[in-house]
């Protein structure tokens, strides 16, 4: 358990603060960031154990006001793909080249958005196509993997629910449905790996208020931005979280 000092309780806040919001009202693109500002006072193992039980909270408190708004065709393609990946990053989790991973999740993401912004992809994304299904699982596979290893399973969620013409809040729906599966299915095996303790548990307690603070702003947030603003921002926390995972994997 790191040391509670002055700072890193600052740290914490702002952290799972932010998780909060960006889960509960923009997706779930920019929550893995939660992690990385907690790796500039702890080690990044602590950092990702900590974050696991104050996500699954978010989760919790997200669930109601975007109950039954998802698309459940979507959730279930990625959740499909999703379910193997995190049981992949529990096997992989020791070996994995987590810095590899983040270059490519990065780059996807980058390279992503610089299309969505031409005016080509999301047209031919948001059109039925026989692809459509394998796309989504691949998606899930990626972002279940990734999210088991870094929490960063938003960028390849949002590679597939943004081409796939939403809604904002179908949209917001469907990242709470599949992370609040994806991530209750980390628990047990972060606890078997030793990631989880009853002393970073005990942290969690003091933080959680702040996690429900995060996400009661991040619902008010969402219903109160325009869709286009809503759609916009969520680019701009793809853009900025997939450079963070390349500037990540490259030091």
């Amino acid at each position: 358990m790191p040391e509670i000092t002055v700072m890193f309780f600052l740290v914490a806040v702002l952290a799972v603060t932010f998780a909060g919001i960006s889960k509960a009202g923009f997706g779930s693109g920019a929550a893995f960031a939660s992690s990385s500002i907690l790796a500039l006072v702890v080690d990044p193992g602590v950092a990702l154990a900590f974050m696991l039980p104050l996500l699954m909270l978010i989760d919790v408190a997200s669930l109601r006001p975007y109950w039954r708004r998802w698309r459940m065709r979507e959730s279930l393609l990625l959740l499909l793909g999703g379910m193997p990946g995190v049981a992949l990053g529990a096997i992989f989790y020791r070996s994995v080249d987590a810095d590899a991973m983040r270059i490519l999740i990065g780059g996807i993401s980058v390279a992503f958005v610089a299309w969505q912004l031409s005016g080509h992809l999301r047209p031919r994304l948001a059109k039925p196509c026989e692809n459509a299904d394998v796309t989504g699982v691949a998606s899930g596979l990626v972002a279940g993997f990734t999210s088991f290893v870094s929490h960063a399973g938003g960028p390849p969620a949002a590679f597939y629910l943004l081409g796939r013409d939403m809604t904002k809040t179908e949209y917001q729906a469907c990242s709470v449905l599949v992370f609040g599966v994806l991530n209750a299915a980390k628990f047990i095996p972060y606890a078997m790996l030793g990631l989880v303790t009853p002393a970073s548990l005990k942290l969690d307690l003091m933080l959680a208020p702040f996690a429900l603070l995060g996400a009661w702003m991040g619902v008010r947030m969402h219903y109160k931005v325009s869709e286009r603003l809503f759609f916009s921002l969520t680019y701009l926390l793809l853009l900025t979280t997939g450079a963070k995972l390349i500037w990540d994997g490259l030091i």
